[in-house]
């Protein structure tokens, strides 16, 4: 039986970055003496397949070169990688220098010949320096004519010319490079049923490429500090979340962000898990953001409660690990190893891509089955303010209910106010406590608030 006192950790001081300093000038976070954090990783990764997607400023940006060796990093701990990029900016830029206009720089718009020409000029010098950086790492790589694209047609009218759209993978072309260890480089510039160019949106290759292959990630890799929404970047957001948003409201969603918005909805709806939305021009950006619980980026994942899942044996040392700070100060009552692992069936855990941040505990009475005890209820602080406490407790509530519970009960020394006013807690008297519990209660002095929830 639990004497949890449920707490949730509240701060400011979490040491997130605001990125108001140009994001070249940040400092990595990853030091050689993480080795051992990032090997960590490599049975979860060992053997899938990521796809990284490179805008095409990202590729003349001078971070590039470090980009690169983040590549030759993640291929040596034995991650599949296909490499897609993007080319608006050298586009723009050719237009610039020959004095051609051109209709549409993305490949979201009408295509014309002569854009279609620069296209492919654009398309050839960032896929040689793709290969050429590659090859300096002593990587074997290719660049491949694996999509086949059909003309996207009229359009409301208006004839979109060049402009194509995804009709096929060739998944075994491309498997067979990746199993003899060669990175394949996708060019946003396919072809059509007669061999021909079209131009094709490199987000949307991406995301194409992710369902083929499937992929268990999308990296795009950006010149912005991540998915910025109401001016703020969010860390983290669900795909119900996002796709609400795309579709009532997309002006809440930066310019620059929201075609990765789109297309991680996308990919995510057709079976690829996780994308991240990454600033290309932060030294070790890529390496942290998936070598970290914390990242640098922005992270899309699948439906809220996807990520919150039962205690296993093997999370005893990462959840003791997890809230060891929080007893140190007398936030939570302390554990053992040892009693985590006799109670692992009543602990709950969030992940964030494989990483656990956040735990909470639900006991069930048996001499009073319709009452159940949320506890133990703890977030990594660098998560702090982003709902995960809210959520943990509004799961834990779910399976109670499902469970045949009428009321959840907690115990909170220090965190009363988030019990009442977010999660819907109402203050009790200890009267209310099945008689066992009302025993430790009394035996522990610590003279927590009792809150109880009553489930509808």
């Amino acid at each position: 039986m639990p004497d949890n006192s449920a707490t949730l950790l509240m701060s400011t001081g979490n040491g997130q970055s605001t990125n108001s300093a140009p994001a070249a000038a940040t400092a990595t976070t990853i030091k050689p003496t993480d080795l051992r954090g990032i090997l960590k990783y490599v049975p979860r990764f060992q053997g899938q397949i990521f796809i990284i997607a490179v805008d095409g400023s990202i590729v003349a940006d001078e971070n590039f070169g470090n980009i690169l060796v983040d590549i030759a990093v993640l291929r040596s701990l034995g991650i599949k990688l296909v490499l897609v990029h993007g080319i608006s900016h050298q586009l723009k830029e050719l237009s610039v220098a020959r004095n051609i206009p051109i209709t549409n720089s993305d490949g979201t718009g009408v295509t014309d010949a002569a854009t279609l020409d620069l296209a492919i000029r654009a398309s050839s010098r960032v896929s040689h320096a793709l290969v050429e950086g590659l090859t300096q790492n002593v990587l074997k790589c290719a660049t491949t004519n694996a999509v086949r694209a059909l003309p996207i047609g009229i359009i409301r009218g208006i004839d979109q010319q060049f402009t194509g759209k995804v009709e096929r993978i060739d998944k075994d072309f491309l498997g067979e490079l990746i199993e003899r260890q060669v990175v394949p480089v996708v060019s946003p510039v396919a072809f059509g049923p007669d061999g021909k160019s079209l131009r094709v949106n490199s987000d949307l290759l991406a995301a194409e490429l992710a369902e083929a292959l499937h992929a268990t990630k999308i990296i795009y890799l950006t010149p912005a500090p991540g998915l910025v929404i109401d001016g703020d970047i969010r860390r983290e957001i669900s795909i119900e979340a996002l796709r609400k948003i795309v579709e009532d409201q997309p002006g809440r969603i930066d310019d620059a962000g929201l075609s990765k918005a789109a297309h991680a909805i996308k990919a995510i709806e057709t079976g690829t898990p996780r994308v991240h939305i990454v600033d290309g021009r932060i030294f070790d950006g890529l390496l942290n953001e998936i070598f970290s619980n914390e990242g640098v980026g922005s992270l899309v994942y699948g439906n809220d409660y996807a990520q919150i899942r039962r205690a296993r044996k093997g999370d005893v040392r990462l959840i003791y690990n997890l809230t060891r700070a929080a007893v140190r100060r007398e936030e939570l009552i302390h554990r053992t190893q040892q009693a985590i692992e006799k109670n692992i069936d009543q602990f709950y855990v969030f992940e964030i891509d494989e990483n656990i941040i956040a735990c909470v505990t639900l006991y069930f009475y048996p001499d009073k089955p319709q009452v159940a005890e949320v506890g133990s209820l703890y977030v990594m602080p660098f998560y702090h303010n982003r709902g995960i406490g809210k959520k943990m407790v509004d799961y834990a509530c779910m399976v109670a209910k499902e469970r045949g519970a009428t009321s959840v009960i907690a115990l909170s020394t220090q965190s009363f106010g988030f019990f009442s006013n977010v999660v819907g807690f109402e203050e009790a008297t200890k009267e209310i406590l099945p008689d066992a519990r009302l025993k430790l209660y009394e035996e522990s002095g610590r003279n927590a608030k009792v809150l109880v929830k009553r489930l509808a």
